[in-house]
C-alpha cells in the first residue's frame, strides 16, 4: 500500500490525467501483488529446502503466497479507490490520509498480535509509510517540471 500510494501521489501531483493515474494503479496493484505472493512462496520454500533437505513446496507455502497476493490486492485499493470517486484534486489528500489511516490500523494489529504498545506501533507505521508517500509525491512534483 505504501508504494501504490507513493507512486499514485507523486503521478497526481505531475497533473496527468485521472484515467492515467487509475490505469498506473491497477497495474501496480496486480504487480505489487504477484511480486510479493511469489517472493513470498520463494523465500518460504527456500528456507523449508534449507532446512529439510527437501525440494517440494509445502501446501501452507502455497496459501501464505496466496494470502499474501489477496492482502496486497485489497490494501492497494485503499490509495487508489478515491480516484475512481472523485476528481484528482480532491481524490490526492483522501487518498494519502486514507492510506495513513490504514498503515496507523495496521501498526495497531501488529502491536496487538505481538503484544507490544499499540500507539507507538500505530504511529511507526504511520510515520514510516508518511514518508515513503513524501518521496512518491516530491518525485512526482519535481520531475514532472521537467
Amino acid at each position: 500500500m505504501v508504494s501504490t500510494v507513493g507512486l499514485l501521489s507523486g503521478i497526481a501531483l505531475a497533473t496527468v490525467p485521472a484515467k492515467t493515474i487509475f490505469l498506473t494503479g491497477v497495474v501496480l496493484i496486480f504487480v505489487e501483488a504477484f511480486s510479493m505472493s511469489a517472493g513470498s512462496l520463494l523465500s518460504e520454500s527456500s528456507a523449508e529446502e534449507y532446512a529439510s533437505g527437501t525440494h517440494e513446496p509445502a501446501k501452507n507455502n502455497i496459501v501464505a503466497a496466496a494470502i499474501m497476493f489477496l492482502s496486497y490486492f485489497v490494501s492497494g485499493f485503499i490509495p487508489l479507490f478515491p480516484y475512481i470517486l472523485w476528481p484528482v484534486d480532491l481524490a490526492l489528500p483522501v487518498s494519502i490520509v486514507a492510506s495513513v489511516v490504514a498503515l496507523f490500523a495496521l501498526g495497531l494489529v501488529s502491536a496487538t498480535l505481538s503484544n507490544t504498545n499499540l500507539i507507538k506501533s500505530g504511529v511507526r507505521m504511520a510515520v514510516i509509510g508518511g514518508m515513503a508517500i513524501a518521496v512518491g509525491a516530491i518525485a512526482g512534483a519535481v520531475i514532472s517540471r521537467f
